[in-house]
């Protein structure tokens, strides 16, 4: 059984991941937000699972539903937001590169005033 990580937004679950990929699952809670942020060492695919996202990436914010996906380059400024006051957003996360630590994350805004180190 894989662990679930608690933060101020929500949750996170690994639920595979391998040499080069990594998988979650993000459970973010109505009117939160991640912090907006990038990775050095990998790129990310999202897939809205249940639930509406508001996604940054680089200067763009578009809205999603279930169904939707959107791919961050690598070194993109990139953020996921939970607009709705009621329900969680579940989004399905592919991580893919050398290096997927949570300490690759460089949080430029956030909403919980955490800095780096990305594992606080």
């Amino acid at each position: 059984m894989s662990q679930v990580f608690e933060r101020p937004w929500g949750t996170y679950e690994v639920l595979t991941g391998g040499p080069g990929y990594q998988v979650k699952r993000l459970i973010v809670k109505p009117g939160k937000r991640l912090s907006l942020q990038y990775h050095h060492q990998r790129s990310e695919d999202w897939i809205v699972a249940t639930g509406e996202v508001d996604v940054t990436i680089g200067d763009e914010i578009n809205r999603g539903s279930a169904g939707d996906a959107f791919h961050v380059p690598i070194e993109a400024k990139h953020r996921i937001a939970n607009p709705a006051a009621e329900g969680d957003l579940t989004i399905i996360e592919v991580q893919l590169g050398d290096y997927l630590g949570e300490d690759d994350i460089v949080r430029l805004e956030d909403d919980f005033g955490r800095q780096e180190p990305a594992n606080q």
